[in-house]
């Protein structure tokens, strides 16, 4: 099968190659992948620029849905045909503090598709039971591709961030993430949302004003988008303010709008160091958290809230491209064109 492999750590060293079928154990089953999304990350390690370990060679991708072509011996409550999302956590130990809890996201023999084990930028990928879902029925594999940054948005507003009605919330960085933030950010009763970017963003705060067209969006200097957001509160700054971009100076301009006593979760990946003095944290009082991936329960409820209609991925997908055509996709992602690609196995597209 052909698969689209991440063979060594150095810049572009990605290709398509033939792979082997996943074997079958007794407990997974064998997905048939119908369509996978493109994240941040793959492009990040197409271009090596991360600070995870990655297993090489490795098939990327791990945001993906498909059919259940075959299941395992001990696999109960699944069977051929049925049309299933998948979680990104491949392995967990099962035993550790945070497995028993629930937390599995967080273990520290995670090996998550994509980086740590072989993903979904192929026809087949092998998934433990514990981390499938249905599909609603009104969903369609392309927009069911991409309940994982749904998942992601779910995980750092909700689970950690728990944004009270009539919060205001700021977002910065309008790709996928961001979006999905907006949209989060409203269902748990923001009463007012902005989202901070660049003008280079343009296809994205179109999709943004799409599916949330109450948020403001701001394209001009973090100046520019600070005055805005501190006129709007008449000084105080914002309840919530998510960096989904990573960088140091969104950190930066984080710190600048978030209110005393505020919240700053973060999202985006940075490797660089951040350079600037953290003293604000202490004056406003301020809580800075990360957040990482997701579990089940944030699955379950996503998915919920796609059934509903409360949450709309159909308008992210901004391409829908063959597997073969990978680069052009990550060239799609990497200069902003795209808000979000599709990859399809051989076959489907």
């Amino acid at each position: 099968m052909k698969a689209v492999v991440k063979y060594a750590l150095e810049d572009d060293k990605v290709e398509l190659r033939d792979m082997p079928v996943p074997s079958l154990t007794d407990n997974d089953v064998l997905l048939r992948v119908k369509a996978a999304g493109v994240c941040g990350s793959d492009i990040e390690m197409w271009r090596n620029h991360f600070t995870y370990h990655v297993n090489t060679p490795v098939i990327q991708g791990h945001e993906f849905c498909g059919v259940i072509e075959r299941v395992g011996a001990n696999v109960q409550g699944w069977q051929p045909g049925d049309r299933v999302v998948s979680e990104t956590s491949a392995f967990v130990c099962g035993k550790c503090r945070f497995c028993r809890s629930g937390d599995y996201n967080m273990c520290p023999s995670r090996l998550g598709y994509g980086y740590g084990t072989n993903g979904a930028f192929t026809r087949y990928v092998r998934v433990r039971q514990q981390i499938l879902h249905r599909m609603p029925e009104g969903l369609g594999f392309e927009e069911a591709a991409i309940t994982e940054p749904a998942c992601v948005a779910y995980n750092a507003l909700v689970v950690r961030s728990r944004i009270r009605p009539g919060d205001i919330v700021v977002i910065i960085g309008p790709g996928p993430i961001g979006i999905n933030c907006l949209q989060v950010a409203r269902a748990a009763g923001a009463a007012r949302l902005y989202m901070i970017g660049t003008p280079a963003d343009e296809n994205r705060f179109r999709v943004a004003s799409q599916v949330c067209p109450s948020a403001v969006m701001l394209r001009g200097t973090a100046e520019e988008s600070s005055a805005v957001v501190m006129d709007a509160t008449s000084g105080l700054g914002a309840d919530v303010v998510v960096d989904a971009a990573g960088s140091s100076e969104t950190l930066r301009l984080s710190l600048a709008l978030v209110r005393r006593l505020g919240l700053i979760t973060k999202i985006g990946w940075g490797p660089a160091p951040v350079g600037f003095s953290l003293d604000l944290l202490l004056t406003k009082a301020v809580t800075l958290q990360g957040t990482y991936g997701h579990a089940r329960q944030a699955w379950e409820n996503v998915i919920r809230l796609l059934d509903a209609g409360i949450l709309k991925l159909k308008p992210l997908v901004s391409h829908v491209l063959p597997i073969e055509r990978w680069r052009e996709g990550y060239e799609l992602v990497e200069s902003r064109q795209a808000v979000k690609v599709i990859l399809k196995p051989e076959g489907d597209a």
